[in-house]
């Protein structure tokens, strides 16, 4: 097998502390990783969900390449139990819509929200990630 997961999704900020802020707020905890430990971080990264997906934020002085001006590129899209609940919160937070909540096929479910920082955050209802989950923990989800 060539690619096995999503290890670390990076994304940018120009103020590391505001963007900590934020995401802190956003996701309920505090991001496990600081570098450097003291001073103003340059890099911050939380681990989420059920398989502890990496979501790192790196000072955008540090961008390997040049800045866009608009948001683009690869959406992540990231599991969540309800889509309009999940995009309601984002907006309350300061994101901006990037794309609507948008009915797909078989059950699946998007939107996608622009953060204060610019980038693009994706969330989505995926039944084959309660899936897989559901196979993984062996049917114990719901005890």
């Amino acid at each position: 097998m060539f690619l096995r997961g999503i290890a670390t999704v990076s994304f940018f900020a120009d103020d590391i502390d505001a963007a900590r802020a934020w995401y802190t707020e956003l996701l309920g905890i505090a991001p496990y990783f600081v570098r450097p430990e003291t001073g103003p971080a340059a890099y911050i990264e939380y681990r989420l969900g059920d398989f502890e997906h990496e979501l790192g934020i790196i000072d955008r002085r540090y961008s390997p390449h040049p800045t866009a001006t608009e948001p683009g590129g690869a959406v992540v899209f990231w599991h969540v139990n309800d889509v309009e609940q999940a995009l309601e919160r984002l907006l309350t937070l300061g994101a901006a819509e990037h794309e609507p909540i948008t009915k797909r096929e078989a059950g699946f479910v998007t939107a996608s929200v622009v953060d204060p920082f610019g980038n693009i955050l994706g969330i989505m209802f995926n039944p084959h990630y309660l899936e897989i989950l559901e196979f993984r923990t062996g049917g114990m989800l719901g005890e």
